[in-house]
């Protein structure tokens, strides 16, 4: 009886309590849900992330299929200069192309061979050239295979987290664009916490966690203050 006297006055005070603060206010960075005790359950369409281009590289394997013409599939490998032989066709170049694009490629050279209305189907079933380097203080350095889905979270959790003394605030992201470096600071610890997204992780991008020359390049643009509202960006100039 004692015990339930005690939850009773336990919850009026909460609700008195909760009854004396003004109701949670949408801000210019959050937006309050309303009339909503959870998350909401995801769409269908939310279930399938956007398609990045898959591009062929340099020692990939890749699957040749021309349809009614069995002598002509194979299995093969990209050569280091980004290049398969075929029958009929002799050498094509493969490096940097998408499997549809080699695909008509490969019928273009195979129409000019007398090959009528000839149909090719390529699927990349291993690639090396799509990789992310992670390094830093994360348990387990090293290349990782890079896929549709990788963000920066999921690329550190491919390397098996962060080390002990890993600092969270301390993560660059080095990516090469339109033959310029670039350089990004991001805080794992801000978008754990939903200040921003979760940024997407491309093929040949670097991720260094922690103290590096890159993050302190930094140094002049940041404080001691933990980066939580954007990630910062700048360009690596060359010397």
């Amino acid at each position: 009886m004692r015990f339930a006297v005690a939850c009773t006055s336990f919850a009026a005070l909460t609700l008195s309590a909760c009854a004396g603060h003004p109701p949670i206010k949408s801000t210019a960075s959050l937006t309050v849900v309303d009339d909503v005790a959870g998350l909401p359950a995801p769409e269908r369409a939310d279930l399938v992330i956007g398609d990045r281009p898959s591009l062929i590289g340099p020692l990939d394997t890749i699957s040749v299929e021309v349809f009614g013409l069995p002598d002509l599939s194979r299995e093969a490998q990209v050569d280091a200069s980004g290049r398969i032989a075929m029958p009929l066709v002799g050498t094509i170049d493969a490096r940097g192309k998408t499997a549809d694009e080699l695909s008509r490629s490969i019928e273009t050279a195979l129409a000019q061979q007398y090959i009528r209305d000839p149909k090719v189907t390529i699927n990349i079933k291993n690639s090396v050239s799509q990789v992310v380097t992670v390094d830093g203080a994360v348990i387990e350095p090293g290349l990782y295979p890079v896929t549709n889905q990788m963000t920066l979270m999921r690329a550190v959790a491919s390397a098996k987290g962060l080390s002990e003394y890993a600092k969270v605030n301390d993560v660059v992201i080095l990516r090469t664009v339109s033959g310029k470096r670039l350089a990004g600071l991001y805080n794992l610890a801000a978008i754990r916490r939903g200040y921003y997204a979760d940024p997407a992780i491309y093929a040949n991008d670097v991720i260094i966690v922690g103290d590096s020359p890159q993050r302190r390049l930094f140094k002049d643009f940041v404080s001691l203050a933990p980066l939580l509202a954007a990630p910062l960006v700048a360009v690596l100039n060359s010397k």
